[in-house]
């Protein structure tokens, strides 16, 4: 009888593969992830009144979210 993990490290332990679930629980904390995971600026609620102003709060929004990286910025 065999059996195949989901989750290992590779002889050497230079690779861990996760093919199951990863649960990170309360009070454990991550290190070393790339920069890509920042916040983004805060983006106050819309209070315009005119589609210019949605407008201008929705490109105010976009910015912000390629600022922090998570959208590509324009090309």
């Amino acid at each position: 009888m065999s059996y195949n993990a989901k989750n290992y490290t590779e002889q050497g332990g230079e690779k861990t593969v996760i093919g199951g679930t990863l649960e990170i629980l309360e009070g454990a904390s991550v290190t070393g992830l790339p920069s890509q995971f920042t916040l983004a600026e805060n983006q106050l609620d819309s209070t315009a009144t005119t589609i210019a102003g949605l407008v201008v709060d929705f490109n105010a929004l976009l910015a912000k979210l390629k600022t922090a990286g998570l959208m590509a910025p324009d090309a």
